[in-house]
């Protein structure tokens, strides 16, 4: 969730460490600082909001020195206030901090009985804190650094920059992502390599438990049991198009927009002319008694999706999760059941855990969109979404990529076991390839989409209706709705409205009602129609077909292109998004960074 950045350069630090900074936004933030050492004197600047608040204070207190390190903080202990702002500074130390330090309270009691109180609410002060009591001991820096990280519990990633010290950054990590860049006569530290995108395309990432020494020569890098660790240093080509808004007033515009190119490239990677292109290491899925499916927000929706596949064309019972669940209700595990894991940055700190609890006693499985990260170099298996970098927090092509790669898998699942003949494999491949054509002509309700959300910008609650592959689309749609508009949305399976929801409804509750004419379209059409005999205001999202026999009587329809029964939710998941952007939009809300929220969540 947090960002952090470091340099040890030849040029001035901080507009450098700014604008790394602003890479890392998308990840969410409310209050940036930086810290610098120029002539071996330590100093920072920090600001509450938005990054322009942070330049705008060194336009007016400018901050000299070429080694430094820079934060974007998501409040966790503390209110979001400048005083509770990283970087730290306790004396002759800075530190930047992602993630939470469980002992931090009994670490606090410890220094204040040495006579070191705090000044904020955090946690991150006591990491300073207890570095400066070391450092007064008489420990150099390297060493103080080292004594910290032995005593903290919890997930964290660290950078310590050092009063006199103009050539040193130490740094680690213990469950949270940070990768070392390696330049000409300069080093370099991020969150992720998205950072570091404009400095070097060079990248070492530090593997669990790794505490890294920085200078201008290189870096050292050791283990979790203090031992030095060789770290593959890496070439990663980021696509800076892909990080850069492109016309589009929001990055979720684009990347709405960006869908049919991105799933293009999916489609391409796993999808030949007669037959799926997969790792050799995939699994054997006649010898899969039980898949076992783990995500968080999206993605967990994304696998909801899958689920149904998979049952309908495997026959493989599927049970998903909620990470952050999931370790805690401690499943059986058996010796034939598939792990898979599902994680747009790979580093969602719940996922993680959650494989981890699972790892020795099941085949693990991740779909990612960063095959560099922890959850991607943990699996047996990695099949990468290329969905590119997405920057907006709410995510729209990294899902409907999830679902793609999903497909392959349920198809390979199928082919395995012997149920899809080769008459119906290549149909799906056929219709696989269709899905780029087709969510181009959805995208084209856009300017139809925008009027009818500005009357849903006025709505205090809303509700979403699907049933079958449609009831996670309906789960998707309100929850991009809420995250972004914040208007209080709920998705439900269609049936279920009667048993209680229907409660709900009345001439002010706009239904958006997600029906393709399939082998459903029935059922749900009689749901729809006990919310309009209660006054319900009804936006139907159908096919023509559909529109034309259930139209009448809705404040408005929204036609999308015919699909095949499997690949709907990738079609009916456009309008979701553009529902949810132009209320958004409507409504004059943050879209990219709405409020309270992180694209990547690296802690529990």
């Amino acid at each position: 969730m947090c960002g952090i950045v470091g340099i040890l350069g030849d040029h001035e630090a901080a507009p450098v460490l700014v604008e790394a900074l602003r890479r890392l936004e998308y990840r969410g933030y409310d209050s940036a600082g930086i810290a610098t050492v120029k002539d071996g004197v330590l100093d920072r600047r920090r600001a509450v909001g938005k990054l322009v608040n942070l330049s705008d204070l060194l336009v007016h207190e400018p901050l000299a020195g070429k080694s430094g390190i820079g934060h974007t903080r998501w409040a966790t202990h503390g209110a979001p206030t400048v005083m509770n702002a990283h970087p730290h500074k306790s004396g002759p130390v800075a530190v930047v901090h992602n993630g939470i330090i469980e002992n931090f309270k009994e670490l606090r009691e410890n220094l204040a009985e040495q006579g070191y109180t705090t000044e904020t609410e955090t946690d991150t002060e006591t990491i300073s804190l207890l570095t400066q009591s070391y450092l007064d001991q008489g420990l150099s820096p390297r060493d103080a650094a080292e004594q910290t990280i032995a005593r903290l519990d919890g997930a964290f990633a660290l950078a310590f920059l050092f009063e006199g010290e103009n050539d040193l950054i130490v740094a680690a990590r213990k469950g949270s992502p940070l990768a070392v860049g390696h330049g000409d006569g300069e080093m370099y530290l991020g969150s992720d390599a998205i950072a570091l995108a404009p400095l070097t395309d060079r990248v070492t990432y530090l593997e669990e438990g790794d505490r890294a020494e920085l200078t201008r020569e290189g870096v050292v890098i050791f283990d979790a049991e203090g031992r030095p660790a060789n770290r593959e240093i890496r070439k990663v080509m980021i696509d800076a198009t892909r990080i850069e808004k492109g016309g589009y007033k929001h990055f979720m515009a684009k990347e709405i927009a960006e869908q049919p190119a991105v799933l293009a490239d999916a489609v391409k990677h796993y999808v030949g002319d007669s037959a799926l292109n997969l790792p050799a290491s995939m699994p054997d899925f006649s010898k899969i008694d039980r898949i076992v499916m783990v995500a968080c927000g999206t993605a967990y929706l994304a696998c909801m999706t899958a689920k149904y596949w998979i049952e309908q064309l495997a026959e493989v019972p599927v049970e998903i999760d909620i990470a952050s669940e999931f370790r805690y209700r401690n499943p059986p595990i058996g010796p034939n059941t598939l792990a898979i894991f599902v994680s747009q940055s790979g580093e969602t700190a719940d996922t993680l855990a959650a494989l981890r609890h699972v790892a020795e006693r099941a085949q693990i499985l991740s779909v990612v969109n960063v095959p560099e990260s922890s959850i991607a170099r943990e699996s047996d298996v990695v099949l990468p979404i290329l969905a590119g970098a997405e920057i907006g927090v709410a995510s729209t092509k990294a899902f409907t990529c999830q679902l793609v790669t999903l497909m392959a898998i349920t198809l390979q699942a199928g082919r395995d076991r012997g149920l899809i003949s080769d008459a119906d494999f290549a149909e799906y491949l056929h219709d696989l390839k269709t899905l780029p054509g087709l969510l181009s002509q959805a995208l084209t309700a856009e300017e139809q989409i925008a009027a009818v959300s500005a009357k849903l910008s006025k709505a205090q609650d809303i509700l979403f209706l699907g049933r079958g592959q449609m009831y996670p689309i309906a789960l998707e749609g309100a929850l991009k709705l809420k995250e972004i508009s914040y208007i209080h949305a709920e998705g439900y399976a269609s049936g279920e409205l009667k048993h209680g929801p229907i409660a709900l409804v009345d001439e002010d509750v706009p239904v958006i009602v997600l029906a393709p004419k399939d082998g459903l379209f029935e059922k749900t059409v009689s749901n729809m129609q006990e919310v309009m005999a209660r006054g319900g205001r009804v936006i139907l999202i159908s096919d023509r077909a559909g529109i034309a026999e259930a139209g009448e009587g809705c404040e408005s329809t929204i036609a999308m292109p015919e699909v095949s029964n499997a690949f709907a939710p990738l079609v009916y998941a456009v309008p979701a998004q553009l529902l949810a952007y132009h209320t958004a939009v409507a409504k004059g809300t943050d879209v990219d960074q709405p409020r309270n929220l992180a694209k990547s969540v690296t802690v529990e």
